[in-house]
């Protein structure tokens, strides 16, 4: 591929950034001038003459020579950089940061761009570490115990129980909850129909029972990636760009929101009432949103490495249960995180045969 930019040089910086110099040719930036002289005469307005219409001569009086080399130059840019970042296999991401160091008519045009890119690291022995933090983990008894079951079956009484004769006002939490275990309702057939699709008691314990085992179940295993998570972590060293830790806590922040309004509450209301702002969220979110961000870098390593990634079919079938219960998702998006989640999955799974 022939490159249209000359002079090219690359400067590591902090934070997993890089700083990127070239130049185009005086001959090559001089043929963005006609493209940018239109660009400029669509958006201005001059007394006598139709938009779009304003000769060169007066067109560049009214601007100015300094705005048609501007124009040129991010027209220039625009199509260099994208170039620059296949030509020099840079895997960039985020906004970059532009700086024109020369700018003349008839010149080349010099510049250099500032923009982080996805961290190179080293991965640790994860296939050893998954191993380890798994023979660590107590054996799982599958069998559901009485007392499970009854602890079970005395949350879901107490969340049916009635209020109405409660003064929330006067009551301590302590007196509250004995009010509670004073009004249970009678564990009946009758009672178990209104819960869910129970035929009798014994039909509700036993499909009681099953949840409950599912439930250790996935606990366990919740339980047993975080460790995995954790331990290969702690083994690898990287830079994070803060445009990753900056995504992970819009993530966070979004998703809060929904929440908040999901409640029925107003953002502003449980704001005052817990004396935080938003700002003061992020910073306590901060931690939390480097660590997933590290994380998921590892994890897309593993993958790639081992070459663990969902098919089409699974990505598709995902997609349309994402837009089965969120209606107004944008398809496009609801990939991208198909595909995360799926990937994620098949290196935690691959972890755990490990």
């Amino acid at each position: 591929m022939n490159k249209s930019y000359t002079n090219f040089s690359l400067k590591n910086l902090d934070k997993s950034r890089v700083e990127l110099a070239a130049s185009l040719p005086a001959d090559i930036f001089d043929s963005y001038r006609a493209t940018a002289l239109k660009n400029l005469n669509e958006n201005i307005t001059i007394d006598g003459f139709r938009k779009g219409k304003v000769p060169e001569n007066i067109l560049v009086q009214k601007v100015g020579d300094k705005t048609v080399l501007e124009e040129m130059a991010e027209l220039a840019i625009s199509k260099a950089y994208p170039e620059i970042l296949i030509g020099e296999k840079i895997d960039a991401i985020g906004r970059p940061e532009v700086h024109i160091t020369k700018l003349a008519r008839g010149n080349p045009l010099e510049f250099t761009i500032t923009t982080a890119v996805v961290p190179t690291f080293e991965l640790p022995d994860y296939k050893t570490l998954a191993e380890a933090e798994i023979k660590k983990l107590p054996v799982q008894e599958e069998k559901v115990t009485d007392k499970e079951l009854d602890e079970a079956i005395l949350r879901i009484k107490r969340s049916r129980a009635s209020h109405e004769e409660h003064d929330h006002e006067k009551m301590t939490a302590e007196e509250h909850r004995k009010a509670i275990d004073a009004n249970l309702p009678e564990l009946t057939d009758d009672f178990v129909k209104t819960i869910g699709d129970f035929n009798d008691v014994p039909d509700f314990k036993n499909k009681l029972s099953t949840m409950i085992a599912e439930d250790k179940k996935n606990q366990l295993k919740e339980k047993c990636r975080i460790a995995i998570a954790d331990a290969i972590g702690e083994k690898t060293k990287v830079e994070l760009p803060d445009i990753m830790i900056e995504s992970e806590l819009n993530r966070n922040e979004a998703q809060f929101k929904a929440d908040i309004e999901r409640m029925g509450l107003k953002l502003e209301d449980y704001l005052g009432h817990a004396k935080k702002t938003i700002e003061d969220l992020r910073v306590e979110w901060h931690p939390h949103a480097k660590k997933k961000a590290k994380l998921q870098l590892i994890l897309n390593a593993i993958a790639e490495k081992e070459k663990l990634h969902p098919t089409k079919e699974e990505i598709s079938n995902e997609v349309n249960h994402i837009l089965e219960h969120y209606k107004d998702a944008d398809r496009e998006h609801a990939e991208a995180y198909a595909e995360t989640v799926l990937t994620n999955e098949k290196v935690f799974q691959f972890l755990e045969e490990q």
